[in-house]
């Protein structure tokens, strides 16, 4: 073959691979690939109509979703994100969506936030969102965590209106009490319901700013304001207005005492409310944790699902498009009611359930910041060790020192702090 005849089979042969690459680019382009965790068809269902939804708007894109069972989808996610990463994957903020932020796994998205407007629509989680003032989330739907309670129990104990300061709750219970009604039901062999009252006495007496730290391995469990959490919950106890042995019942076991008017309160998340039965159901009410000190900004649970664009993604042109898709009031409330949840954006219709309407307006409302829940805002080992210490504290409420002592030198151990 001659030189010539070389050089004009080589420039094909490079044209042919340069065609072929293009069409390999395009075509890898146009496809977005999404995975989503879900738990029971219902939620399943309501992600494929948001997707069918997203390909009717944008028919030049081929969507790929793989749907995988929740437990499943958390031990394949790391796997996903440093091998070969789908484009887009649903998850949750705070301490979760931080670990993965602080490794380089998922993309920084602050720029969708200033383009499409969210930080004025999601600025009730843009804390949740954040890592080191980057947001790494596009926030979808969360929930609200409050009192519930019966209202014809507060009515026979002689209670006119729901507790809004810690002075009128503690009235309120001493008033319960004396009409031989137990004031407040917990589940306290589930200890994620401990951690519930940890959280909000918490977030009302020292805020969000100081919670955050703590749940970051930042503050000593020996620390005054920590003691304080747990003095005041003391308080509770030696007054008599939990249920007696509550760490003998789970959620399932507690939730009866409400039902069957043997207790008047329980503080939890909106999730339970499918649960009432129906002749209960009218005399349930919800409100806000009562406020403890006026001066500390009121801070919510409320822990957010979030999607997220993975740092590998191969489509990121198009995982961004479907972002600002689902980020819209209308989408937000779409999944939010077949979740069953609130739809995090502020402007989304307030849904028609009469708790959840509450719910929405605290969470919409809140200005002092979102956490994401005691055991999704820090580390799982931190948190299983913290919530073991309540059920300790809650069996012995003598013991404070000694469980805060404890729960000191495992925080040192984690964190080496």
């Amino acid at each position: 073959m001659t030189f010539k005849l070389r050089k004009i089979v080589l420039a094909a042969t490079l044209a042919t691979a340069g065609a072929m690459t293009a069409l390999a680019g395009s075509a890898q382009a146009g496809t977005l690939t999404i995975n989503i965790a879900f738990k029971g068809a219902s939620q399943r269902a309501v992600w494929q109509q948001v997707i069918d939804e997203f390909k009717k708007a944008h028919p030049d894109v081929d969507v790929k979703p793989s749907f995988v069972d929740e437990e499943a989808y958390k031990v394949q996610l790391p796997g996903w994100l440093t091998t070969v990463a789908p484009d887009v994957v649903n998850w949750h903020n705070g301490e979760r969506m931080a670990y993965y932020a602080k490794r380089g796994l998922f993309e920084d998205l602050s720029g969708d936030w200033s383009k499409n407007g969210w930080n004025t629509t999601y600025a009730s989680t843009k804390e949740a969102s954040s890592y080191n003032g980057k947001q790494y989330a596009a926030p979808t739907v969360y929930y609200s965590w409050g009192m519930f309670y019966r209202k014809d129990l507060f009515t026979k104990a002689g209670i006119g209106a729901e507790p809004k300061t810690w002075d009128e709750f503690l009235d309120d219970c001493k008033k319960l009490k004396a009409a031989g009604i137990t004031p407040i039901a917990v589940a306290g062999r589930d200890a994620w319901t401990l951690a519930g009252w940890f959280d909000y006495l918490d977030l009302r007496l020292n805020g969000n700013a100081f919670h955050q730290k703590l749940m970051a391995g930042e503050v000593p469990y020996t620390d005054a304001r920590v003691k304080k959490v747990y003095t005041t919950w003391k308080q509770l106890i030696d007054s008599g207005y939990f249920i007696d042995n509550s760490l003998s019942y789970d959620l399932d076991s507690a939730q009866p005492f409400l039902f069957q008017g043997k207790a008047a309160m329980m503080l939890m998340g909106t999730f339970i409310t499918s649960g009432f039965p129906a002749s209960v159901k009218p005399e349930m009410g919800y409100f806000q944790f009562p406020i403890i000190d006026a001066k500390v900004p009121t801070a919510e649970d409320g822990p957010v699902e979030s999607l997220h664009i993975p740092s590998k993604a191969k489509n990121k042109a198009d995982a961004h498009t479907f972002l600002a898709f689902v980020e819209t009031p209308d989408i937000g409330a779409q999944l939010a009611k077949g979740l069953g949840s609130l739809s995090a954006n502020s402007k989304s219709p307030e849904p028609e359930d009469p708790i959840s309407k509450i719910g929405f307006n605290i969470l919409a409302n809140t200005k002092g910041g979102i956490a994401q829940f005691y055991d999704r805002d820090m580390t799982k080992e931190m948190a299983d060790e913290g919530m073991k210490g309540m059920q300790q504290f809650i069996s012995d409420p003598s013991k404070i020192d000694d469980v805060l002592a404890q729960l000191e030198q495992t925080r040192k151990r984690i964190y080496k702090k």
